[in-house]
């Protein structure tokens, strides 16, 4: 690893909060974060300790009301946080994202009661959230999965497997998406489980090429029980609360990716204005020059494309198309860019010695998680093309 020190990230920031905010996260993340990503993601440790500081900084619910524990930061803001952490580790700034995607259905759509009661605990109360949406059988497909809430008497009774959950066994609570009613995306239900609820358990960790800090496992819920009061929205409303809180998700994705390509990039920059051959710095070299320059032109574009979306919502205007475009546009430019640091290496970037190809192997999951960049495509073709004809 070079002993060069990158350039901060040149950000326009709305507010002078915010931008002690951003000096605040970045001296976190190179203190404690960076300096341990790689012997802990080699090691397969999930930094628990890292998400306690967070909470207790005010950095596990910034988007959401200062009235619960929350930040009042706007999206633009929120999601340049998500960018700094991803940049010194990804399973942090992954995980901040999940844990804020575990919130939103509670925050959007919760009763007022149901708030007071559980949002400062979620927001700034060290706890650790998980969102549990796919299933073995039901992913791209989400609409059609089977576990089953039933109701008895003033609880409901829980029952499937849920996959691909991020902390899953680990988490203090899942907003859990199960059907209550009818087939299809009408029938389905969200609720808010906690994680010692009895019945829920987590599987072993899924064994991953990248990420490997960051535990996802299947969680199984056999016949765990959970009160009306724990259930979020009306009854069929959960698809509608799920898709809503995954337009949010697919921004924070798109600012994990460009966080992580903008760490291959600095890595790429200083190992080759270190590097020496032919008698002179091989960043010296044309070849490499143009790549530096292609790479670095695409973290800027994905940045820009994340933030309009951003703003956009922060507006209150409607942003789908353009999540699904950042999504898209920002984790193809990480998968582009770390490869393209790998090869700036050559076989030291092959090695385990830089981090460049860990961060290639992080990359690819960005490029799958939380809508495939297929499925990120069908999103925005029916937004300009319209719905396909059946």
């Amino acid at each position: 690893m070079s002993d060069r020190d990158p350039q901060p990230v040149e950000r326009q920031l709305p507010t002078e909060e915010s931008r002690d905010l951003l000096a605040l996260v970045r001296e976190i993340a190179q203190r404690e974060i960076a300096p341990k990503a790689a012997e802990e993601e080699d090691a397969g440790r999930f930094p628990r300790d890292v998400f306690t500081l967070l909470s207790e900084s005010g950095l596990l619910g910034l988007p959401y009301d200062a009235e619960y524990g929350g930040g009042d930061q706007p999206y633009e803001v929120y999601l340049q946080v998500l960018e700094e952490l991803a940049s010194a580790r990804l399973t942090v700034g992954l995980g901040v994202s999940v844990h804020t995607l575990a919130c939103h259905a509670l925050a959007g759509y919760g009763t007022k009661q149901q708030q007071v009661e559980h949002l400062p605990a979620m927001l700034g109360g060290g706890l650790l959230g998980a969102y549990c949406l796919s299933e073995p059988a039901s992913g791209s497909d989400a609409a059609s999965l089977r576990t089953k809430a039933v109701r008895d008497g003033d609880a409901w009774v829980l029952d499937g497997t849920k996959a691909w959950i991020t902390h899953g066994g680990i988490a203090d609570f899942y907003t859990v998406l199960a059907r209550t009613g009818e087939d299809g995306p009408r029938g389905i239900t969200a609720f808010l489980v906690p994680g010692d609820a009895p019945g829920l358990s987590g599987a072993l960790p899924e064994k991953k090429m990248g990420m490997k800090g960051s535990p996802t496992a299947q969680v199984h819920l056999d016949g765990v029980r959970v009160p009306d009061d724990r259930r979020i929205g009306e009854e069929g409303q959960g698809f509608a609360i799920a898709l809503a809180a995954l337009d949010s998700g697919r921004l924070g994705i798109a600012a994990c990716a460009v966080g992580l390509a903008q760490a291959a990039l600095d890595e790429a920059v200083a190992y080759a204005t270190e590097r020496r051959q032919f008698g002179r710095p091989i960043a010296d070299f044309q070849g490499l020059r143009f790549m530096i320059a292609d790479m670095a032109t695409q973290i800027e574009a994905g940045r820009a494309l994340y933030l309009a979306a951003a703003r956009l919502r922060d507006a209150g205007r409607p942003f789908a198309k353009q999540a699904a475009m950042a999504k898209l546009l920002c984790t193809d430019t990480a998968m582009k860019v770390t490869t393209d640091a790998v090869q700036i290496l050559g076989g030291y970037g092959y090695t385990a010695d830089f981090p460049a190809e860990r961060y290639m192997r992080e990359a690819k999951v960005l490029q799958i998680v939380e809508g495939t960049n297929q499925i990120q495509r069908m999103v925005i073709a029916r937004h300009v093309a319209g719905p396909e004809a059946r």
